[in-house]
């Protein structure tokens, strides 16, 4: 294993490798934590009792958070004419159909969120292999294939986020950046940890939520205390 840098042993010295810590506590020590010059972004990290190779075990969702994530979310608006001044006013970055479409299959995504109404996804099928792995393909079921196009953009220009459970059970999300307030992270952590919680899926069975973590980018792992995690 590489050898962690002096910035990083130096973090690594306010954490209790023996301790968890309470949700308030992790908050405040993922900004004391931080290793680089740059705003870094704070994530967490959840192990679920799931096997997401059971459709029934899948989780998957979204969640607004209240103070957002702290970056500029790039947005393209994949619809027809009739709908391009809507997607325009509503702050959609990118909008258009035909040439955006052929852009994608020549390798463009400069894009972090893709919204398109249902009439427009028989023609964006075709741009699955590119923007499957990526994490950019529309789906009703993350709120990005709608006809409300002005409320699907502003939501996620607003903080909007989707998660995935990965082939391991685990759950990432970012929440915020370490500029944040401890208080504004927190409540956003609560409101990442409330949907999970609701999601939970009937046929899981023990430990829904096993462990969960809270990093920033580059720093050490907070591990949090399954009572802070599952009494929200």
């Amino acid at each position: 294993m590489a050898k962690r840098g002096k910035k990083y042993q130096e973090a690594a010295k306010l954490l209790d490798p023996d301790l968890e810590y309470t949700l308030e506590e992790a908050c405040d020590l993922v900004k004391k934590t931080s290793t680089v010059k740059f705003d870094a972004s704070v994530d967490m990290d959840l192990r679920l009792g799931v096997d997401p190779k059971h459709a029934d075990q899948m989780v998957r969702g979204s969640v607004t958070l209240p103070h957002g994530t702290g970056k500029e979310v790039r947005v393209l608006a994949l619809v027809n004419e009739a709908k391009q001044e809507e997607a325009k006013e509503a702050g959609a970055d990118h909008v258009g159909l035909d040439e955006y479409i052929n852009k994608i299959e020549e390798g463009w995504t400069d894009i972090d969120v893709i919204v398109a109404t249902p009439d427009v996804m028989g023609k964006i099928g075709k741009l699955g292999r590119v923007l499957g792995p990526r994490g950019l393909m529309p789906n009703p079921k993350s709120g990005t294939v709608t006809n409300d196009v002005a409320d699907a953009i502003k939501e996620v220009k607003a903080g909007k986020i989707d998660f995935r459970v990965d082939k391991y059970g685990i759950l990432h999300a970012s929440i915020g950046k370490t500029s944040f307030d401890a208080s504004e992270l927190r409540e956003n952590a609560l409101e990442f940890l409330r949907t999970v919680m609701r999601l939970r899926p009937a046929s899981a069975k023990g430990l829904y939520i096993k462990s969960a973590y809270m990093s920033s980018t580059m720093g050490p792992s907070i591990e949090l205390s399954r009572s802070s995690v599952i009494s929200v």
